[in-house]
């Protein structure tokens, strides 16, 4: 069983040896996901939905209102911009400071006072083109490791999606990725790999992913928790 619907819930259901308890995720676009000991009985999967109906209900709600409530940027001296887990603050400096409108210079971003209008246009920019060469090191990397070939990376916004495999077994990341934290960021990478074998989420995906990355479920939760605190950032 992958998928089970309660009244108007539907979770996908990822079962795991390793797992002894069950535990409820509400994803960062809404999905819900119930993390179960393998051969977990469906009425024990349905009671546990029941006896957590308002709490989801709840983060339901936290998400959808998180969404509205992220602050925009204002491009501010000191405001802090996420890179690779980490914030980094922004200098904004005068014109003829520097050559390119954007860099990251000993721990600051400094960003021209005449690029200010276009600013984030920038910071996606700088974010896309570090994106690109990071993902590419990490993907060619771990397939080496893994035993499959992508044809390629491509970075480009992805909605609400941190990654896709597309036809002809080229992989896609959203520009955002790059500012996760590093092991978080491996995860998406491992996880866009592993569809290279099961395009779909079927309980031989999660087997292979947890070959692949024994610790994947930290990581996953952590980025169900804490990804949307990126959308923010630009």
């Amino acid at each position: 069983m992958t998928q089970l619907a309660v009244d108007d819930l539907t979770f996908e259901v990822r079962e795991s040896a390793r797992r002894k308890t069950l535990e409820i995720t509400v994803d960062r676009d809404g999905e819900l996901i119930i993390a179960a000991p393998s051969g977990t009985d469906e009425q024990h999967l349905r009671d546990f939905v029941m006896e957590k109906r308002l709490w989801i209900y709840r983060k339901l709600a936290e998400k959808a209102e998180s969404r509205r409530e992220l602050p925009q940027k204002q491009y501010v001296n000191g405001e802090g911009f996420l890179y690779l887990g980490r914030s980094y603050r922004l200098k904004r400096i005068p014109d003829d400071a520097q050559d390119i409108p954007l860099k990251l210079v000993a721990g600051r971003f400094q960003l021209r006072e005449d690029a200010l209008p276009e600013a984030r246009e920038h910071f996606i920019h700088w974010y896309g083109a570090r994106a690109t060469d990071w993902l590419t090191a990490r993907v060619k990397a771990q397939a080496r490791r893994m035993g499959v070939e992508p044809a390629g990376v491509k970075v480009q916004d992805l909605g609400y999606r941190w990654g896709s495999c597309g036809k002809g077994n080229r992989v896609y990341f959203h520009w955002k990725t790059i500012l996760l934290p590093r092991p978080i960021a491996d995860y998406v990478v491992v996880h866009e790999l592993v569809h290279l074998h099961e395009p779909h989420h079927t309980p031989a995906f999660w087997r292979r992913l947890e070959r692949a990355m024994p610790d994947y479920e930290q990581r996953k939760d952590w980025l169900a928790r804490h990804g949307i605190e990126v959308e923010g950032v630009s």
